[in-house]
């Protein structure tokens, strides 16, 4: 059976960390501390590290290319026999879910996110699970691109950390309960 590949979208660099666009990197960040292991081995231009969860090998995984061209180093990582699409969990910020909010699907489009787009171009296929968190403002935003590269507000840094346990909570769901499962607990 393939290895878990849990794969956080972000940009790279200490300008982006904070950023609303960096959502992925920050809940691999989480689940790797939970997990007891680091992000840090370098492998098909991107940071990896690997532990074990519910008797399964996990492996977390940030891309180094920038968001908009995350295909590139998700499709290298899978082209190792250990791990296949069917095991890949993908984690990506989503400006049209509420802020805060998760869903959780099996497959499915782009919605717009660029580094989702980017994976289903590469690989070819739209059936991987993704998990989304909505960051979505309850005010109308101008300019998205620059919304989503800005750092949170003060007032969302304070929900920060409780919707990252739960986005943490859903990932290791999928790994031992299923997908479905997880849809079921989450969305």
């Amino acid at each position: 059976m393939s290895n878990w590949l849990i794969v956080g979208l972000g940009n790279p660099g200490p300008e982006h960390a904070k950023t609303r666009h960096n959502l992925g990197f920050m809940l691999v960040d989480l689940l790797a501390s939970q997990l007891q292991t680091q992000v840090k081995r370098d492998e098909c231009r991107s940071l990896i590290g690997r532990s074990e969860f519910g008797g399964q090998t996990v492996e977390l995984a940030k891309p180094q290319t920038y968001m908009n061209v995350s295909g590139e180093a998700v499709s290298g990582l899978l082209a190792k026999e250990e791990r296949s699409v069917e095991r890949l969990i993908v984690i990506s910020d989503d400006l049209a879910l509420p802020f805060g909010s998760i869903r959780i699907r099996p497959k499915g489009s782009h919605g717009g996110q660029n580094g989702l787009r980017s994976i289903i171009d590469c690989l070819k296929t739209q059936e991987f699970t993704r998990l989304r968190i909505g960051i979505q403002p309850e005010h109308e935003i101008r300019d998205a691109a620059r919304f989503v590269l800005d750092n949170f507000t003060k007032k969302e840094s304070e929900t920060l950390e409780n919707i990252l346990e739960t986005s943490a909570d859903a990932v290791r769901t999928i790994i031992t309960d299923g997908v479905d499962a997880a849809m079921g607990k989450f969305n």
